[in-house]
């Protein structure tokens, strides 16, 4: 039987823009939202596509479909369209209404004056992955436009799509401006704004009684007000996410509406005088749930207990994100990252003490450094890096490393001095390498006050509390971090800051106890061989002090006590000649 049609195919730049959050804004007034909707379209969408040669093919609801001539033409388009539309919210206070765009090149079936096929289903998929104001385009236009276009693109990595079965490398279109050196500009634009957002849905009321609502009100308020504390994440405020109380939407669409990628939620039950309060940090983009809690209580002391929850929920989420970004920086191009991804790279390499990447970590800080010199936080990284120099005995340069770790500590607190991680880093260089113990102490309550969750700052001024001969107050800040951070990826400083109070109050054997959890979360670090060593020698346990030393000098064969001496920053000369005659006893070398 003869075919009654032919197929015709050919090479096609697709875009499809719609309005974010169109359908929320029209529950909430349809009438003026459809004005909205038709003004921007008439005055602005429509004349740009024709500017740009480009040609509607339909309109769909609040979605428009167009085909460029070209991938140059779709991007400068797209670029233009997300400019004026800022500009236009700026000067009318946010009534402008904003807009997805997605944008892809492909071969597509031609039916008259429409088209199809994947490469048309893949431009829609990645415009609903946009964020409001925000543009996306997949591999095959940046191939197209990378070199032509003088605008930043930023790599985001590959993203699943719904019924498409191989996944999409995507670049997001940055606005910072046209013309030469506009792709420098993004990422110095990134490396200063580009925090997580995060938005914290109101706890759900698993009861029948509705009176109950308050309490599952007043825990999304506090955890709220804590992350707005937060120099990593930005949080999306509380009168914003009250209308998802009674919430109709999905996590997908309400993350899309609120321009988030990461979703607290949770509920709270109360039976009799029992309460119980479950809470879920999500990655709503990926449908993933990053981490889940639940946590059981009695009501006699309501706000004790909401403080206690809420504070272990805030001090948890920021390093899984920090985690969940960490992984979305590895899986991008080495030549595609910022100086926030070279940062989030570093991290992860910081804590193995393995040489190889310990040096790589160092070129990523550098990296981000270069990018961007006013980045508080990869100064911060910076000095810590002359601090495991110094406490890894690795250092070639103690006064000279211990001053450039000064130089990058003071840097980070002038480039942001609200930082409580910023602040809380520079506190431990001032103590750790310069002995400048009580200035480090201000420098903790100051950060502590800008972020009392800080899991970090508690566990770090433990250490200088323990320095200063106060192990009882040490130790008491270290479970303080414990339980707002149960697994902190700086954990092994705690444990061997736990094991030197023990030390300090002379409890030999409960010090061992924690030296030897110290080994085993990180056994490359060498504070803990070092201070086991000097805990196993003062107990009179000889043998087990002899083989620890043995295996410190298979770590580092060059250590020696007396340079070990000369800068470490024990204020009580007591406490100090203890710890060093244990080594010496050990049979370290002089």
């Amino acid at each position: 039987m003869k075919e009654r049609f032919s197929i015709e195919r050919r090479l096609a730049v697709v875009a499809f823009v719609d309005v974010a959050g169109f359908s929320k804004l029209m529950e909430l007034d349809d009438l003026q939202t459809m004005r909205k909707w038709k003004t921007l379209q008439l005055d602005l969408l429509e004349p740009k596509i024709a500017d740009f040669r480009g040609r509607l093919i339909r309109v769909i609801g609040d979605s428009l479909f167009i085909e460029f001539r070209s991938a140059v033409d779709a991007v400068q388009w797209a670029y233009e369209v997300q400019r004026e539309i800022a500009q236009l919210r700026e000067s009318d206070r946010g009534e402008t209404l904003q807009v997805r765009i997605g944008i892809n090149a492909e071969d597509v079936i031609v039916d008259g004056d429409d088209l199809h096929g994947d490469g048309v289903n893949i431009a829609a998929r990645i415009q609903q992955l946009a964020q409001p104001g925000e543009t996306l385009l997949t591999s095959a236009v940046y191939e197209y436009v990378w070199n032509k276009v003088g605008i930043g693109l930023t790599d985001i990595g590959e993203h699943e799509l719904k019924n498409i079965r191989r996944p999409a490398r995507l670049y997001r279109l940055e606005p910072s401006g046209a013309g030469e050196g506009a792709a420098t500009r993004a990422l110095q634009y990134l490396a200063l704004n580009r925090r997580p957002w995060i938005a914290v849905l109101p706890f759900r009321n698993l009861n029948s009684d509705p009176k109950e609502d308050y309490f599952g009100e007043g825990i999304t308020e506090d955890i709220i007000t804590a992350l707005s504390r937060s120099r990593t994440l930005s949080v999306i405020a509380r009168n914003s996410t009250l209308r998802y109380r009674d919430r109709r939407l999905d996590l997908r669409e309400i993350a899309s509406e609120l321009g988030v990628r990461y979703v607290v939620e949770g509920s709270v039950r109360r039976q009799a005088t029992q309460l119980r309060i479950s809470s879920e940090l999500i990655d709503a983009p990926r449908g993933r749930t990053l981490w889940g809690q639940r946590y059981d209580g009695a009501n006699d002391d309501l706000f004790e207990f909401q403080d206690r929850i809420a504070s272990s929920i805030v001090a948890t989420i920021e390093p899984r994100v920090y985690e969940a970004e960490a992984e979305r920086a590895r899986s991008k191009p080495t030549e595609s990252l910022d100086a926030y991804d070279c940062l989030l790279r570093a991290l992860p390499l910081v804590h193995t003490f393995d040489s190889t990447q310990f040096d790589e970590a160092l070129g990523y800080i550098d990296r981000a450094i270069a990018l961007d010199p006013s980045y508080a936080r990869a100064h911060a990284y910076k000095a810590w890096h002359y601090v495991l120099l110094m406490g890894e005995a690795r250092s070639k340069d103690i006064p000279g490393d211990a001053a450039h770790a000064k130089a990058h500590a003071q840097r980070a607190m002038d480039a942001d001095p609200r930082d409580a991680f910023v602040l809380a880093v520079a506190a431990h260089v001032f103590a750790f390498l310069h002995k400048q113990l009580d200035f480090a102490v201000e420098l903790y309550d100051r950060a502590l006050e800008l972020d009392e969750n800080s899991a970090f700052a508690w566990g770090m001024s433990g250490i200088t509390y323990g320095y200063l001969g106060k192990a009882e107050e040490g130790l008491e800040r270290f479970h303080r971090a414990w339980r707002l951070s149960p697994f902190d990826p700086f954990n092994y400083f705690f444990l061997v800051g736990a094991g030197m109070a023990e030390f300090i109050a002379g409890r030999y054997d409960q010090a061992v106890v924690w030296l030897r959890k110290t080994i085993r979360v990180n056994p490359r670090f060498l504070p803990g061989h070092r201070h086991l060593i000097a805990a196993l020698a003062n107990a009179d346990r000889m043998e087990e002090a002899q083989a620890a030393a043995a295996e410190l000098l298979a770590l580092v064969p060059t250590f020696s006590v007396s340079t070990l001496a000369s800068w470490y920053p024990l204020r009580a000369a007591e406490n100090l000649e203890r710890y060093l005659a244990g080594l010496r006893k050990a049979g370290l070398p002089d």
